[in-house]
């Protein structure tokens, strides 16, 4: 009896430490937007004339906010050669059928002419965006 009396206190001890162990302390997030990346609303994507990729998924999503210093990043970098945009569908709910999404994140890349030329369900490292937008055209 005294076994397993102890036995339930040592798993019960054991559990409250993981619990205290996979506490994390949250990570200030920067709120970016569509409209911080692109001038115009997402019903306005992809952008005539421009190679445009847009990266849906929220905020509070782990995988896309690992993405948004990516998507930051080259937004500036490709200005006035290609849009780089970031949907939130939990802000912008119809958005996700609009695109057809069936999980997040979800990266979609377009021609300049606005058609669809390849899609990536996940994050996707900063590599793999540069190198496709390369095959789009964009210098």
């Amino acid at each position: 009896m005294q076994k397993i009396i102890s036995l339930t206190l040592s798993l019960m001890l054991l559990g409250v430490f993981l619990v205290a162990c996979s506490q994390e302390t949250p990570i200030p997030e920067k709120e970016v937007s569509s409209s911080d990346l692109i001038s115009g609303k997402p019903q306005d994507l992809p952008v005539q004339g421009m190679v445009t990729m847009v990266d849906i998924g929220a905020h509070e999503c782990i995988p896309c906010k690992m993405m948004t210093p990516i998507i930051e990043e080259l937004s500036q970098q490709y200005e006035g050669k290609a849009v780089i945009a970031f949907i939130d569908v939990w802000e912008h709910r119809t958005e996700g059928s609009k695109y057809g999404i069936s999980s997040i994140p979800t990266q979609i890349f377009y021609d300049a002419q606005g058609k669809e030329r390849f899609r990536h369900v996940g994050f996707l490292d900063k590599d793999s965006i540069v190198k496709k937008l390369a095959e789009l055209g964009v210098k």
